[in-house]
């Protein structure tokens, strides 16, 4: 998912300066974010109270849509640069066109992984014939100095592992979350969770205290640590916690997202992850030309032209909140 932003900022992400070392619960409200004809996002990741979780620096959540009568999601060709894109769908179909060549439908439950490295472009919309409903969330994660070069892919797993306990069922789509292990690939410890609670679920969640988290509620109102959280809030959990409690008074979903706290220095505008102002810069020549990122064929319309860059040079400052 592109970043439609016709004015974006420049975000200075990473490092452990605002990373909370002990439990916290910090509820993060959205950007309404306008996403192509007929689809708004709730924008959650960057936030102006937050700016990563683990290697997690970007989140949109948006349905549930009726889009019977609407053509859906319609985003052109677009590039990605120095990041993955982790797509997760609850209700309705997204059909993903990338340079690469691939062509795949996801469905719910479906993790669709793309790995940018140093370049690559892709599509997304809604089939021509399409469920009535669209609810999901679009997610970035940063990628290390070491493999932000590295070649694009792409990865479709639409078998991931499930735990269940406690009334709860969860399913892995990134790492690893209780001893089960997503088959996605990954660059930094980090995991991400699709978490269901039936009506009069009670339980406690293990989890790695040396990570930070953050749920993304989905559907319901579901209550994690004690805060009871309506669909499209982000609650940030910081560090130190070893178990999460977990309950429901009706039936409810929600994201857990989680890592280690990203100790490098980024730099984030429109589409690209670098770590300097020339990197940006040198991303946005490259797609206005024609260079560097391919051509994703078979989409009905354009590419996206790149945003103007800030007057004033992008530079990495660290996580500031």
């Amino acid at each position: 998912m592109s970043n439609l932003d016709l004015r974006p900022t420049a975000t200075v992400c990473g490092g452990r300066a605002d990373v909370t070392a002990r439990p916290v619960r910090e509820l993060l409200t959205s950007k309404q974010v306008p996403l192509g004809e007929s689809t708004v996002v709730r924008r959650l990741l960057p936030n102006l109270g937050r700016r990563m979780i683990g290697a997690w620096c970007f989140v949109d959540h948006y349905g549930p849509d009726d889009i019977a009568d609407e053509p859906g999601m319609q985003i052109p060709p677009h590039p990605h640069m120095g990041l993955q894109t982790v797509s997760w769908l609850h209700d309705g179909e997204v059909l993903h066109r990338d340079s690469l060549g691939s062509l795949q439908t996801l469905r719910p439950g479906e993790l669709g992984l793309m790995t940018s490295g140093r370049a690559i472009a892709h599509s997304e919309e809604s089939p021509r014939t399409h469920a009535p409903l669209l609810h999901g969330a679009q997610l970035w994660v940063a990628l290390p100095d070491g493999d932000r070069h590295t070649a694009p892919t792409w990865e479709h797993h639409a078998d991931l592992p499930q735990i269940t306990g406690g009334g709860l069922r969860a399913t892995v789509i990134l790492g690893d979350l209780d001893g089960a292990t997503s088959p996605g690939t990954t660059f930094t410890p980090l995991m991400g969770a699709d978490i269901t609670l039936p009506a009069g679920t009670d339980t406690r969640l293990p989890v790695h205290p040396d990570y930070e988290y953050a749920a993304l509620t989905m559907s319901g109102e579901a209550e994690v640590d004690g805060v009871r959280l309506t669909p499209g809030s982000l609650l940030y959990l910081g560090c130190g916690r070893s178990e999460l409690p977990l309950r429901a008074d009706v039936d409810s979903a929600f994201m857990l997202l989680g890592g280690e706290p990203f100790e490098e220095k980024i730099v984030m505008w429109w589409n690209f992850i670098g770590r300097s102002h020339a990197d940006i810069t040198q991303a946005r020549k490259d797609w206005a030309a024609d260079r560097r990122f391919g051509t994703v064929h078979g989409y009905d319309g354009p590419p996206l032209p790149a945003p103007e860059l800030p007057p004033v040079p992008l530079k990495p400052r660290g996580r500031t909140r």
